[in-house]
C-alpha cells in the first residue's frame, strides 16, 4: 500500500471540509490510533497509508452527515487520493451508511478504531 498524497496534503484536505475542532481532533486521533496498529500489527512500512486514511474517515462528515461516505469518493478523489485509499476510507462505513466491505486488515482496524475513538 502506498499513500498517494503526503500527510500535509491529506491534513490540508481534511481542512478544506472541516472546521469544528472536535472533527479535526477525532480525525488525529484515529490517524494516530492507525499509526500505533500499523506498527503494532506488522505493517510499519504501511504507517503512513494507514494513518493517512485515519485522518481522511470523516473527510465528508462535517458537511454531507447524510451522505457520509457516499460523498466522499468524489473529495477524495478531487484531492488526488487513489482508488485504494478511497476503497479503505470509506469501508469505515460498512453496514451504517454505505456497502463497502472492509476486506484488508487495515480496513478493519479502521472500523473498529473510529467506533472506539468516537
Amino acid at each position: 500500500m502506498k499513500s498517494q498524497i503526503t500527510r500535509d496534503e491529506a491534513l490540508n484536505l481534511l481542512k478544506t471540509y472541516n472546521k469544528e475542532p472536535f472533527h479535526i481532533l477525532h480525525s488525529l486521533t484515529v490517524e494516530g490510533v492507525m499509526r500505533w496498529y500499523a506498527k503494532e500489527l506488522g505493517y510499519g512500512e504501511d504507517e503512513e497509508f494507514w494513518g493517512i486514511c485515519g485522518l481522511l474517515h470523516d473527510i465528508d462528515f462535517e458537511l454531507y452527515p447524510e451522505q457520509h461516505c457516499i460523498k466522499a469518493p468524489e473529495l477524495l478523489k478531487a484531492g488526488g487520493v487513489g482508488d485504494d485509499m478511497i476503497h479503505a476510507i470509506c469501508s469505515h462505513g460498512y453496514g451504517i451508511c454505505c456497502d463497502v466491505e472492509p476486506v484488508h486488515e487495515m480496513e478493519k482496524v479502521l472500523f473498529a478504531a473510529d467506533e472506539l475513538t468516537g
